[in-house]
């Protein structure tokens, strides 16, 4: 785990990334949020929004990247900062290297998809023609406490999904019976 010392401000700013993925979990999404942070104020924000869009690429962070280049008018991010509370995945942390962006804080590491510590290196990848600075851990308790409470809300809700299919094909089956029986 890298650095466990953050200032306010910067946990101000992973507390806007937070900020965003409870707007994620409020409409059903995932709760990952991020916030792109240029001289000290934020310029692009984000949370994921695969399922509202059907679109694969929804994530946070390309969301918060794409609103950054918009407000900063460049797609060379190369003096700010992204705030993003789950460990990026390999799109994401693909995006942050072509967009130039040198410094990355996350929360919490993503064990199944993580691309910056948990399953590859991607950031730091000497290979590339770009490298990041990457901090990991800024209150990493709350982020990952907000996707395991959206996990188990998940299974629960897909448990009593299937417990009203069987329910409803236990009562299908009883009409159809009841129709035999009286032809």
């Amino acid at each position: 785990m890298r650095d466990q010392h953050y200032t306010g401000r910067q946990r101000h700013y992973m507390e806007e990334a937070l900020f965003e993925a409870d707007q994620a979990a409020l409409i059903g999404e995932v709760p990952i949020g991020a916030v792109i942070v240029h001289d000290n104020q934020i310029v692009g924000r984000g949370h994921n929004l695969r399922e509202h869009g059907n679109d694969a690429t929804m994530h946070a962070e390309i969301r918060a990247i794409e609103e950054a280049c918009g407000t900063l008018k460049s797609w060379r991010l190369e003096e700010c900062q992204l705030y993003v509370t789950i460990e990026p995945c390999l799109m994401c942390s693909g995006a942050i290297i072509n967009s130039r962006i040198p410094e990355v804080f996350y929360g919490a590491r993503d064990p199944k998809a993580g691309a910056v510590d948990s399953l590859y290196e991607t950031l730091t990848d000497s290979r590339l023609n770009h490298t990041v600075t990457v901090h990991e851990g800024l209150l990493a308790k709350d982020a990952g406490e907000r996707m395991v409470r959206f996990f188990k809300a998940a299974r629960v809700r897909q448990k009593a999904r299937k417990k009203a299919k069987r329910a409803a094909a236990q009562a299908q089956t009883e009409k159809t019976l009841d129709n035999q029986k009286k032809a």
